[in-house]
């Protein structure tokens, strides 16, 4: 391990050491709010950095907007992706950013916690109940009334989707409702949304038909991933041989390239490179299906309504599963046989018609 990553291991756990009781105390308080309308200006705080992690907060999002619809929200999150996912939702003010690396950058990351601590908001909500910073930025605040992301009633019997990181801040909130004498939704957990334009769809539709002549539907595939969830060379060769063999004649391949400009297949089907997250975006939601493991970009082709087939070896199924528009997370250290994936995709796309 870098002497970096293991510095950023011991900050992370001193931080969560120092932090985990902030707000705990707070937990039982009374405090009613008679009229949702006060609520004029609200704080979430997911301080993130990864595009998945960033997209699979837009279901509270809409949760927090659809109960406070004539709040204004602002969003602490870290670096520069949160205002491109959230460019087409209307009730967001401000993305308050936090740097990357604060020690490199401190009189910014100084001023990031001032704004905070001057600004008025009348609600402050922290994501996740484990991020220390999230929790810091709630108690910092001058909010009236504060969440810290914690389950409010930990002995109550669970949803079976509770341990999904896109749902359980949706469901620790909607307790969080009821401690303040508010009215909660019971609906299902509202899906990951990139909100594409449909000028958008429009240009993801064109770029398809640049890299593709025909009036086929396309299969997307994403063959990278980082560090251990990436499978090998060997694996995606094998699998994208299996995909041609079973569906080339009546469906497009591409691959969907990293920022990283790699491919685990060698660059042997038609493939799509951009920077531009809204643009994949707008490609992914004009495919008929992605395949690709847990990652960015799965979470991405999931946030535009696309099938999703997530590939898992290493991280928890049940935490980031794309869900939705018929998509499914596969275990594949339960199912091993690349034939019985093939089955799956088969009744996704049987489905898609």
């Amino acid at each position: 391990m870098k002497v970096s990553s293991k510095v950023n291991v011991v900050r992370r756990t001193t931080m969560h050491f120092l932090t985990k009781n902030i707000g705990s105390s707070k937990k039982k308080e009374n405090n009613i709010i008679e009229d949702p309308a006060r609520i004029k200006q609200i704080l979430i705080c997911r301080p993130n950095a990864r595009l998945g992690n960033l997209l699979l907060i837009t279901p509270l999002i809409k949760e927090v907007s659809e109960t406070f619809p004539e709040a204004k929200i602002d969003l602490f999150v870290k670096g520069g992706l949160m205002p491109v996912i959230l460019k087409n939702y209307g009730q967001i003010r401000e993305i308050i950013v936090l740097p990357k690396k604060p020690f490199s950058s401190l009189l910014t990351y100084l001023k990031v916690w001032l704004k905070i601590k001057r600004k008025k908001y009348d609600m402050a909500i922290n994501v996740d109940k484990d991020s220390s910073s999230g929790r810091l930025a709630v108690e910092f605040s001058n909010a009236a009334f504060k969440f810290y992301g914690d389950d409010l009633n930990e002995n109550s019997l669970k949803a079976e989707d509770y341990l999904h990181i896109a749902k359980y801040p949706v469901y620790n909130f909607r307790e969080f409702l009821k401690s303040l004498s508010l009215k909660s939704s019971d609906e299902p957990i509202s899906k990951t949304d990139l909100r594409l334009s449909d000028t958008e769809l429009a240009h993801g539709r064109k770029i398809l038909s640049d890299r593709f002549d025909n009036k086929k539907q396309t299969i997307a595939i994403f063959t990278y991933a980082t560090g251990d969830k990436c499978f090998s060379e060997f694996w995606w060769t094998d699998f994208y041989d299996l995909l041609k063999l079973k569906y080339e004649r009546d469906y497009n391949i591409l691959e969907i390239l990293p920022v990283e400009n790699v491919s685990q297949i060698r660059f042997k089907a038609t493939s799509f490179y951009s920077k531009d997250i809204r643009e994949i975006g707008a490609v992914l939601a004009n495919t008929a299906i992605f395949i690709g493991a847990d990652s960015g970009i799965m979470h991405l082709a999931s946030a535009v309504n696309t099938p999703t087939v997530g590939l898992f070896s290493v991280t928890n199924l049940q935490k980031y599963e794309p869900y939705g528009y018929n998509s499914i997370g596969i275990d594949t250290n339960a199912i091993v046989s690349k034939n019985q994936y093939i089955l799956i995709i088969d009744e996704i796309l049987l489905e898609k018609k």
